[in-house]
């Protein structure tokens, strides 16, 4: 797989990176995160420029995540109802509604690198939950700085060992999305705590 996608890279560049950004940011399943290494490679293997590879996969990944924040504005009932039929999007969106309504803003930008499986979702529920267009735009743009620095960066200073580094970042993300699912589930338990305890007060 890797070698095919490094294939397509070659040959369609930026635009390639562009349009994965893009739909990524959409929950698209696309590995772009493997594609801005590769990006990042072929910049230091004098294949690709890396004003090109940056801008591309920045401005995707930009405008892939105000298109999910404005579908979660404008249609947020139907397409919460719709997504949430599948068990697995149900739990993303739960998680995702968790870090909006206890970081806000700064949910946004962790969503967009730290715990980037998340951010699609997130941008959705953005949307869905009034979070300003401006916050939320400021704190994206600061996160997908971030997001494309650290892949295209890794894949031009490790071009060599390419796969060993997309290996070694899709287990961080993994471990790190498995450590925002559980402090969702903390914070929920914690609230559900809370709300028993205020209506034992309440009644007595």
């Amino acid at each position: 797989m890797s070698e095919s996608l490094f294939a397509l890279v070659s040959d369609w560049g930026p635009v390639l990176i562009f349009a994965s950004a893009y739909l990524s940011c959409l929950a698209v399943p696309i590995p772009t995160s493997l594609m801005m290494l590769s990006g990042g490679a072929f910049v230091a293997s004098g294949d690709l420029l890396l004003w090109q590879v940056v801008a591309a996969a920045l401005t995707g990944a930009i405008l892939g995540d105000q298109t999910g924040y404005l579908i979660g504005r404008h249609g947020a009932a139907p397409l919460v109802a719709h997504v949430a039929r599948s068990p697995k999007r149900r739990a993303a969106l739960a998680r995702a509604r968790a870090l909006v309504d206890r970081r806000g803003g700064v949910g946004v930008f962790f969503s967009t690198w730290l715990v980037a499986p998340l951010g699609p979702w997130v941008n959705f529920i953005a949307g869905t939950t009034g979070l300003s267009w401006r916050r939320f735009s400021v704190w994206d743009v600061l996160g997908e700085t971030i997001w494309v620095s650290v892949y295209v960066g890794l894949g031009f200073g490790f071009a060599s060992r390419i796969e060993a580094v997309a290996d070694l970042l899709g287990n961080a993300v993994g471990l790190l999305a498995g450590l925002a699912l559980a402090g969702a589930m903390a914070l929920w338990i914690r609230g559900a705590l809370q709300a028993r305890e205020a209506n034992r007060n309440g009644a007595g």
